[in-house]
């Protein structure tokens, strides 16, 4: 967790506000599911002292940020409630899903899915084509097996499914097919995660085996997994106990 007592030099830096920053670092503090927390243990993990913590706290709850209930703990407040509400109201995925696309194609060359669970099979619900005279093609909406190519197989893994190869999909973060589905298209596929990370869905590039070779695929896996993890932090927010391990190990 960050530490906004060492970060105040480049906060005035870049123009922000440290308090503010301090602010929202002390709500960043609970957890999902967490009805209440001591002083001391804000404190711990704001990284900031005892008292700098009493007196944000009593700051965010005039405008009902945070509440202090009647043993002395804290906890957020309904106006914390509502902010999220708006924001779940007026957020569109694919306002976020979509650059992040456009982006992997620029690094990698190649087309960009984004696929979701749809009961027993996985749906393309946004697609960026690549610059390539020859790509495989797929249009959005298409319905797929979800036993069959790299995205069903982490969705599948990262929704509990046993044994291998999901065992190995969930400790790599990433998974590589060759001529799984179709016998000449290969590609290779990550999770992403949304609100109290849960799984969202899968983002993949794809081509022909001729051009993506398992090596090939193997270096793209870099950009794959990189921009899977962007646009997690994106959709869920800072870290907590709830983030995958696969995502932890990476940092925005």
């Amino acid at each position: 967790m960050r530490n906004p007592d060492q970060e105040d030099g480049a906060n005035a830096r870049d123009g922000g506000v440290i308090a503010v920053t301090r602010a929202l670092t002390l709500m960043e503090a609970f957890e999902v599911g967490e009805a209440s927390l001591p002083l001391a243990e804000l404190s711990r993990r704001s990284g900031m002292h005892k008292t700098t913590v009493l007196r944000l706290a009593r700051t965010l709850a005039l405008s009902h940020y945070m509440v202090q209930t009647d043993d002395g703990q804290w906890r957020l407040g309904p106006a914390a409630g509502w902010l999220g509400a708006r924001y779940q109201a007026g957020f569109d995925v694919n306002n976020v899903v979509e650059p992040a696309l456009h982006e992997l194609v620029k690094l990698t060359g190649e087309s960009a899915s984004f696929y979701v669970r749809e009961g027993d099979i996985r749906a393309c619900v946004a697609r960026v084509e690549g610059p390539q005279s020859v790509r495989h093609h797929v249009r959005i909406g298409a319905r797929l097996p979800l036993d069959q190519g790299a995205p069903g197989r982490v969705i599948l893994a990262f929704s509990g499914a046993q044994n291998e190869p999901y065992e190995t999909i969930r400790t790599r973060g990433y998974h590589i097919s060759l001529g799984e589905r179709e016998p000449d298209v290969s590609s290779v596929a990550a999770p992403v995660f949304r609100t109290n990370w849960s799984l969202l869905g899968s983002m993949c590039i794809s081509g022909p085996s001729s051009r993506l070779t398992k090596a090939k695929l193997e270096k793209h896996a870099k950009d794959v997994v990189r921009a899977a993890n962007q646009l997690s932090y994106a959709l869920a927010g800072s870290r907590s106990s709830a983030t995958p391990a696969v995502v932890s190990r990476w940092h925005p």
